[in-house]
């Protein structure tokens, strides 16, 4: 048994312990988009592997790290787990992502007695894809590097230097990709020992009694917030640009959502099957994403716990982009980044006034890799673009911030980018007019301009170009994501998703979408709209054009009368 006051503390110790798993990580590891972009998922898990507490990193890790333990365990049986196991699983279909975002975990023991799980989700450099730094276009799983499938890195706490050989030896980087390993089995030895001392001071039968009450009273949360949403079912769709080899085939993701006084129940059927290309999920994913959109709209102010989840349920169907199986390709993950917000579209039919309008959309990564012509040391370097958030009820949308997917992350600062690889940044900074306009305006989203000063790789994760990010009501839509190679010049390509070889002199410009608008843009009061001009959101062409106030340049006054005449005038056919 344990006591509501007592049951508190342990919440808290358990919380404490995986943002220390989470620090021990960040001082660690070799890669800058662990601790720098925060690209993790840390879980302390009770028994059955469901989380009680957990580190925001990736939103979608740390939801996809139950589902991969479970995997495991069932692949191994409880009985072969040991006091001291380290066991590294990345078979994308048990581990709800690819194979270059290994899940750590170690059982958690205590007077011989399993009572939990501390896990780790990193993204790693490199091991043995076909590409280095990230696979585009692959056909099947075989094309995309080695598997672990839920292997024991340390056995009883002894070293297995038979698997840290394979991946030696099988890495295009070996010592960053072993160090960053090595920095999630230190954050899962960390977990372990901390839930132990709690385990020590309070007794196992008192822990396990408590991580039961945390999820009973996270789903009691879930199930209070549910009751006061509207109820009824709602679809929609939206489309990934390509799947990486069938080029001019837009990936369609179809969504309906119902809520009923018991559950809200997400149904992929009529998602696009038979696709070719890396962008097919592990299902692991796609529950993961789900639960990140059924969070934020039923207990998004409490700590992430298994027991929120359980009034949801999702429904896929084997085969298709939304539930990969063998051996179909599953590399290229941002199905799973674009998705949730499909999912809001079809909830914004049926509660416009409680989600926002759709953001950018996408994480918009971009990747640079290569020699490094001042230590002759292969580098590779990535950071995530933020996008406009799309406006709301109560709102506008922020403004250049990391999407949705990913709200624990950050993006690489420029001086590290600059340090650590032959790039040189040119220009940063928001792009005006690229927000929905509406009553409320969608985000702004951001451009940045890379000059690769040494023959380099630049890949190109952005694969929402195709399709604008959309509005509420009679809002506007955002600006789409682009990707502009050599703007100006005779090379100029404009690109979604790409893997580029670059020479000296090359130019990359990583241009973010921006958050639909929310209402009619003539319902914004042109004094708002005169602050965004000032502030460098809007233009002065912008205001005229799509909110009809005429603003003075030099000024930032509004010409009341223009404007009125403006608004007043009849729409364009």
């Amino acid at each position: 048994m344990s006591d509501s006051i007592t049951t508190e503390i342990i919440r808290h110790g358990l919380l404490a312990a995986a943002e220390e798993m989470a620090r021990n990580l960040c001082r660690t590891a070799y890669n800058t988009v662990v601790y720098e972009i925060h690209d993790y998922g840390i879980g302390i898990h009770d028994a059955s592997g469901d989380v009680v507490a957990d580190a925001p990193g990736i939103a979608v890790f740390t939801r996809g790290n139950d589902h991969g333990i479970k995997k495991a365990v069932e692949f191994l049986g409880a009985d072969a787990l040991e006091p001291g196991d380290v066991i590294i699983l990345n078979y994308p279909y048990w581990s709800s992502a690819h194979t270059l975002d290994p899940l750590v975990f170690a059982p958690i023991h205590h007077d011989g007695r399993l009572i939990g799980f501390a896990s780790c989700r990193v993204h790693v450099l490199d091991l043995k894809q076909k590409d280095p730094g990230y696979v585009l276009d692959s056909t099947d799983m075989s094309q995309e590097g080695l598997f672990f499938p839920a292997t024991k890195l340390y056995r009883a706490g002894v070293q297995n230097d038979d698997v840290f050989n394979i991946i030696r030896f099988n890495s295009r980087m070996p010592e960053r990709t072993i160090g960053d390993i090595q920095a999630q089995v230190s954050a899962c030895v960390t977990g372990v020992r901390r839930t132990q001392e709690i385990a020590a001071k309070y007794g196992a039968g008192t822990l396990l009694a408590a991580m039961d009450a945390i999820n009973d009273h996270g789903e009691k949360l879930a199930r209070l917030a549910l009751a006061k949403l509207p109820k009824g079912t709602w679809s929609a769709h939206d489309f990934v640009d390509s799947d990486g080899v069938d080029l001019d085939r837009m990936i369609r993701m179809q969504v309906t959502v119902t809520i009923t006084d018991d559950e809200m129940v997400i149904d992929w059927t009529g998602s696009d099957r038979d696709v070719r290309g890396p962008i097919n999920l592990p299902v692991g994913q796609t529950e993961a994403f789900c639960s990140l959109i059924f969070k934020a709209l039923t207990t998004p102010d409490t700590s992430v716990v298994a027991g929120n989840f359980r009034p949801m349920r999702v429904i896929t169907e084997p085969g298709s982009v939304m539930h990969a199986v063998p051996p179909m390709p599953t590399f290229t993950l941002w199905t799973g980044l674009i998705g949730g917000e499909v999912v809001l579209k079809a909830l914004a039919q049926g509660m416009p006034d409680r989600v926002p309008a759709c953001s950018g959309g996408d994480v918009c990564s971009m990747m640079g890799l290569g020699v490094n012509p001042r230590n002759g040391e292969p580098w590779l370097e990535a950071t995530n673009e933020a996008v406009g958030f799309g406006a709301h009820a109560r709102g506008d949308g922020e403004d250049g911030i990391m999407h949705i997917s990913e709200p624990g992350c950050r993006n690489n600062p420029v001086e590290i980018l600059e340090t650590k690889s032959p790039m040189f940044i040119e220009s940063y900074g928001y792009r005006p007019d690229t927000g929905g306009a509406g009553r409320h305006r969608g985000g702004v989203g951001v451009g940045r301009t890379y000059r690769f000063t040494a023959p380099s790789t630049g890949i190109c994760l952005v694969y929402k170009t195709k399709t604008q990010p959309w509005p509420i009501g009679e809002g506007r839509p955002g600006d789409n994501n682009h990707v502009v190679l050599n703007p100006g010049t005779d090379r100029e390509v404009v690109q979604g998703g790409s893997y580029n070889l670059l020479q000296a002199g090359d130019v990359l410009v990583n241009n973010t979408g921006g958050g639909g608008g929310y209402g009619h843009p003539f319902e914004r009061e042109p004094e708002r709209v005169a602050r965004d001009v000032r502030n460098g959101f809007v233009t002065v062409a912008g205001a005229a054009r799509d909110y009809g106030v005429v603003v003075d340049p030099d000024t930032f006054e509004v010409d009341a009368e223009a404007t009125a005449a403006l608004r007043a005038a009849p729409a364009p056919a």
